[in-house]
């Protein structure tokens, strides 16, 4: 027998492919919380209202590669796809690249699944000097169009007097707001912060110092009881999102602001199925079905 026609020592096996990781791998829970919370709300936001415009005042992806978390990639592919109208807004040229790039991937509308026909902007710079224009190519003057902005700073980039435009640009029928107010982590970015106009910048007052005194609860009441006195939002609830299931400190609080009084229960909901183990694929699954479901709006379950 020839060396080469000798057995090996191993038997040849079929070559498979190594499964995709599952959702999320690789990044922080509270990440991927984020992302799932977000995707949730806007899935039954999109539900209710059948249509819609998304602003994403800080849209480029958070970290490199960061494809499965990417929340404007997500909600421009999420089905069904009845949003018409997206402004995408970010400040480095490497990610409103990568914006680009998304916008080109669009696929053409669907007519046999009634898909409107979308627009889709890309803006360059800081979303705090181009919130107007922001808010004039999402085409939601028209008080009908329902309207829902992202403002996902990573801890001090968003500027107060930036969630007042948004809250006052329709003031009979206020834009809808995520707002994501650092948590873990402000008390020691506060302090080594020497940039003090840039804090003023931030909370939209000189008595930013006081957060260093205060407990977390407090905090997230605060800026509750200030959109709701200051941008005169009916319903406003600090969501907390935690590190991970089995460590429970706050990483940030996403500040839900709205006028619709079934918003809240619809971002109950949203918030009880980010735990994977209750997460629903509803698909394209009609109103009627949905509110027909075993639990309350809230999550909790029928009485």
């Amino acid at each position: 027998m020839k060396v080469d026609d000798a057995p090996g020592l191993f038997p040849l096996l079929p070559v498979s492919k190594a499964p995709a990781p599952p959702f999320g791998m690789g990044y922080p829970v509270w990440s991927k919380n984020k992302a799932l919370l977000i995707e949730r709300y806007l899935h039954y936001f999109i539900m209710v209202t059948k249509h819609g415009a998304y602003i994403d005042g800080f849209a480029g992806p958070q970290r490199d590669n960061d494809v499965d978390l990417w929340s404007a990639k997500r909600v421009l592919e999420h089905e069904p796809k009845w949003l018409h109208s997206f402004v995408l807004c970010d400040l480095d040229e490497k990610q409103v690249a990568q914006l680009q790039q998304l916008k080109t991937e669009q696929p053409l509308r669907n007519r046999e699944k009634h898909e409107p026909k979308r627009t889709i902007s890309v803006l360059q710079g800081d979303f705090n000097q181009s919130v107007d224009e922001a808010l004039k190519l999402s085409g939601i003057l028209n008080r009908k169009t329902a309207a829902f902005c992202l403002l996902d700073q990573r801890t001090f980039e968003c500027h107060w007097d930036t969630i007042r435009k948004v809250a006052e640009y329709r003031p009979q029928q206020k834009v809808e707001l995520f707002y994501l107010m650092p948590i873990y982590w402000l008390k020691r970015s506060l302090a080594a912060v020497r940039d003090l106009e840039k804090l003023k910048a931030w909370w939209g007052r000189d008595d930013w110092s006081e957060l260093q005194r205060m407990t977390t609860p407090d905090i997230g009441s605060l800026v509750c009881n200030r959109f709701m006195k200051e941008f005169k939002y009916q319903y406003v609830q600090a969501w907390p999102v935690r590190r991970s299931k089995t460590n429970s400190h706050i990483m940030y609080f996403m500040i839900h602001a709205t006028d619709h009084p079934e918003a809240p229960k619809l971002m109950g909901r949203a918030f009880r199925k980010t735990d994977s183990r209750n997460f629903e694929d509803l698909g394209t699954m009609d109103l009627e079905e949905f509110l027909a479901k075993d639990e309350g709006l809230d999550g909790s379950p029928r009485t």
